[in-house]
């Protein structure tokens, strides 16, 4: 971590920083009114939730993760653009999902590309399984869209896989049958540039659920 990352943690953390724990959230008490909220699952560096937030200041956005620079960089980004929707989440997602988020309670949730676990001894280790799936959605309201997004196909197909199984969930968009788009919402990170250039395809999954 760099100095200016903790001096942003040190700064931001009091006002928009949450631990996991077992207490549930009251969301409208969080970010002091009641907004729709949306969930993103590993934010990396923050950089599309800050771009998601300042474009689209009527929802709020909890964004969770358990890299630590990554919060001093995203809380940075909060205080210089003065993003009053975001809330940053330190710890485990499906602890967060479990304990803290009542169900019915948000109106999307986002995860965009997920640590894939490339070798095949440690895809049990992936978050897109079907227990988790399961848990996420039944927080979901009704309406409520689940994005995913990958550069690595085989994490695609287990997506798709999972997602389609899901009974709550309805299939809204999928990047395999019209690769040329993309949901417009999503921005564009350096990492996904990174990506691209390498020659990987990006896959956008997003369903709603019923």
């Amino acid at each position: 971590m760099t100095p200016s990352q903790a001096a942003a943690i040190e700064r931001g953390w009091p006002a928009y920083g949450i631990h996991v724990d077992t207490r549930a959230l009251d969301l409208a008490r969080v970010f002091g009114n009641d907004h729709p909220v949306v969930v993103e699952i590993g934010f990396g560096t923050g950089e599309a939730t800050a771009a998601m937030a300042a474009v689209d200041p009527a929802t709020n956005l909890l964004a969770v993760d358990v890299h630590t620079p990554g919060f001093g960089q995203l809380l940075a980004r909060v205080a210089e653009q003065g993003l009053d929707n975001v809330r940053v989440v330190s710890g485990d997602a499906v602890e967060l999902f479990r304990d803290m988020l009542a169900p019915g309670s948000l109106a999307g949730i986002r995860m965009y590309f997920p640590d894939p676990w490339p070798k095949a001894r440690h895809h049990k280790r992936r978050l897109v399984r079907t227990d988790f799936v399961a848990l996420a959605v039944s927080r979901l309201a009704s309406g409520a869209t689940l994005h995913l997004a990958t550069d690595w196909p085989d994490y695609a197909d287990q997506m798709r896989q999972v997602l389609d199984s899901e009974p709550s969930l309805v299939k809204a968009f999928d990047a395999s049958v019209d690769p040329a788009d993309r949901p417009a919402r999503r921005p564009v990170t350096r990492f996904e540039r990174a990506g691209l250039a390498k020659g990987h395809r990006v896959v956008d999954l997003v369903y709603v659920r019923a």
